[in-house]
């Protein structure tokens, strides 16, 4: 009876043992699990982060290149519309009125030829030219219309075209839009 009761304590201590070490790696492998599910969790919020961080980033390029190309778009068609009303301006002054042409010639003469020796108009206005200069006139000039100077030595020639007077009030206004369109 003696050696039943230790074989039987020896037992039951073994089954305590075996229920406490069953307990201990049943609640490790919980850990474990808990652990690894967190770790997971974090892992998968780490990653949808980047994700959405990245859809951002595309979102971003994708509106700044549709906002470039509508910039480019409006500035080509303001450019085309310049272009149009250049195109009718030019037309407007070939075709101005001659006493408007002769107002405009008189008032660029009076104005400008101090100083000069020669001048130069096309040959629609040379006439006129001729008629409202004290400056000998240095022959015809391919142009819209209006007058160049020239000093005596020929170094120095004014150009007051039309052609150059309106090339010059178009391109001021295409930098003005440009300027506008940039910011």
């Amino acid at each position: 009876m003696g050696l039943e009761i230790v074989l039987n304590d020896i037992t039951e201590g073994a089954k305590a043992d075996v229920r406490r070490i069953g307990e201990e790696a049943d609640a490790a492998s919980l850990q474990i699990i808990g652990e690894a599910r967190q770790a997971s969790k974090e892992a998968l919020g780490s990653r949808l982060l980047e994700v959405e961080e990245k859809l951002e980033q595309q979102r971003q390029q994708v509106l700044s290149s549709a906002n470039l190309e509508v910039k480019r778009i409006v500035l080509n068609k303001r450019k085309a519309l310049l272009d149009q009303v250049y195109d009718q301006a030019l037309d407007k002054i070939e075709n101005l009125p001659a006493s408007e042409n002769e107002k405009y010639l008189k008032t660029l003469i009076k104005n400008h030829e101090k100083g000069g020796h020669k001048i130069y108009s096309n040959e629609k206005s040379a006439e006129l030219v001729q008629k409202n200069s004290k400056l000998e006139y240095g022959g015809n000039i391919d142009c819209v219309g209006g007058i160049v100077i020239e000093n005596k030595d020929g170094t120095v020639r004014l150009d007051f075209t039309y052609d150059l007077i309106l090339k010059t009030v178009y391109d001021r206004s295409l930098k003005s839009i440009s300027d506008i369109l940039n910011g």
